[in-house]
């Protein structure tokens, strides 16, 4: 009975996440009824004791990045300089080459740090104009939208600062940099048979005599009718946040006194712990004061902080929501039976089973944060261990855990997938299988080639 409580309520999880209700309500109901199942103790002492402090715990840490993340978003999408940035790769490129303009377009804004929301609205014009210039089908755009912004951004390219790529540094004491050479095949994976998918989707249209399709745009446009500021101006904030964070974790934390962290009131931590997250709040930080020092006349700072601050909410609450379901969950006794099960799985090997339970959970909850998190917080610490005792780096268990964080998660019930589909217009019937081919399976052959690579030659 307990075993069957962990997994009723995981599959309860998964189904009424798909229905469309949101995981902050659904986390700990479920978590509760999995404790009532097992026969638990105290259903209060469940919630208050263990869900709703490892939920603290989460926001805790993590929430300057995701405000910082949102305000940022907001000030490039206001300021038009994501805009910028969508219009000069796709005039460089051309309509004759429109899904690589798409996935460049997407690819540069999100590994700057720019929501991917922001991204498929301010990319999404673009590409349907050089879709519609080289006649190429439009349900083909979220398949090159899904993979610029929803793949190797988000998990796979060094320093990148999704939250994907930081959550594990947490776990392992590692930074955003993890692991750059299998990061870098990883990423080069995912570019080449996504692009390879779409380039052969394309070309198989037009033998048929398939075009853009008759379709009426709702084009989104810059709300403050300001003039697109300049590429390179625009340019400048996202450089910023890579070089900012780089230098942060291999330069300025490293090589400054931080013995002051070992004192009680900071939480006797070492720098290893927090030098992730401080560099993406500096480089973060950073790069906005320098879109409002250079756009300060074109946006209302104002309404963009406010609205961005916002919008932060959901999402952190959210993700927060489903760590609290995870320690519930690893709180029960059924759960060590489970564990052990999935450990011995990979025989012992923390890179395979780290990799399949953080792409199943994943799935499972249709986000790869959620996922992520829910799979660390229960095992991330016995992954640690068994690296160390097998003399593997944290860093290859880290990547290995981020790319497949971004792998099951873009199944049909996955909240950005919804949200993209509603943005072009389209259906799952109409471009989900170009979707689920470049986010879903390309991930996935990425995860394959790194746990072979870093198993048999030891890269990272």
């Amino acid at each position: 009975m307990e075993i069957f409580s962990i997994f009723v309520s995981i599959a309860f999880l998964m189904f009424l996440a798909y229905r469309g209700f949101s995981v902050l309500v659904l986390s700990p109901i479920l978590a509760l009824f999995a404790v009532l199942l097992s026969g638990g103790e105290s259903l209060l002492a469940h919630y208050t004791q263990i869900f709703m402090v490892k939920l603290g715990d989460f926001a805790t840490i993590y929430f300057p990045l995701f405000l910082l993340s949102a305000v940022f978003g907001k000030i490039m999408e206001s300021s038009g300089c994501a805009q910028s940035i969508a219009d000069y790769i796709s005039e460089k490129i051309g309509p004759q080459h429109a899904i690589l303009a798409v996935i460049l377009s997407c690819a540069v804004l999100t590994y700057g740090g720019v929501s991917l929301f922001v991204v498929v609205f301010a990319v999404y014009p673009i590409a349907v104009e050089l879709f519609r210039k080289s006649d190429t089908p439009k349900r083909l755009i979220p398949g090159a939208i899904a993979l610029g912004a929803f793949t190797f951004t988000m998990s796979a390219v060094p320093g990148t600062p999704a939250i994907q790529n930081i959550i594990p540094c947490q776990y392992f004491g590692t930074n955003a940099f993890a692991a750059p050479v299998i990061s870098i095949i990883a990423t080069l994976i995912m570019i080449g048979f996504g692009m390879a998918w779409l380039n052969t989707q394309a070309k198989a249209a037009r033998l048929a005599g398939e075009t853009y399709g008759d379709h009426v745009e709702k084009i989104m446009t810059n709300a403050e009718g300001t003039k697109i500021p300049n590429f390179w101006v625009s340019f400048i904030p996202v450089v910023m946040v890579i070089l900012t964070n780089y230098v942060c974790v291999k330069y300025v934390f490293p090589n400054i006194d931080t013995s002051y962290l070992q004192e009680e009131k900071y939480g006797a931590i070492d720098i290893k712990t927090v030098a992730s997250n401080w560099a993406i709040i500096v480089s973060l930080f950073f790069a906005i004061v320098f879109v409002i020092a250079t756009n300060y006349k074109k946006i209302d700072i104002t309404k963009c902080v406010n609205i961005g601050a916002q919008d932060s909410l959901g999402p952190i609450f959210n993700t927060a929501s489903v760590v609290g379901y995870g320690a519930v969950i690893s709180s029960l006794p059924g759960f060590v039976l489970i564990r052990d099960w999935l450990l011995s799985l990979s025989g012992g090997n923390p890179i395979v089973s780290s990799s399949f339970v953080t792409s199943v959970l994943a799935g499972i909850t249709g986000s790869a944060s959620g996922g992520m998190s829910i799979a660390l917080e229960m095992l991330g610490a016995k992954y640690l261990e068994m690296a160390n005792s097998l003399g593997i780096s944290p860093e290859i268990i880290h990547r290995v855990v981020s790319i497949s964080s971004g792998s099951l998660d873009t199944l049909p019930h996955n909240g950005a997938v919804i949200t993209l589909l509603a943005i072009c217009g389209l259906t799952h019937k109409d471009s989900y299988k170009d979707i689920f081919v470049t986010s879903l399976v390309g991930p996935i052959l990425a995860v394959i080639v790194t746990i072979a690579l870093s198993s048999m030659f030891g890269l990272y």
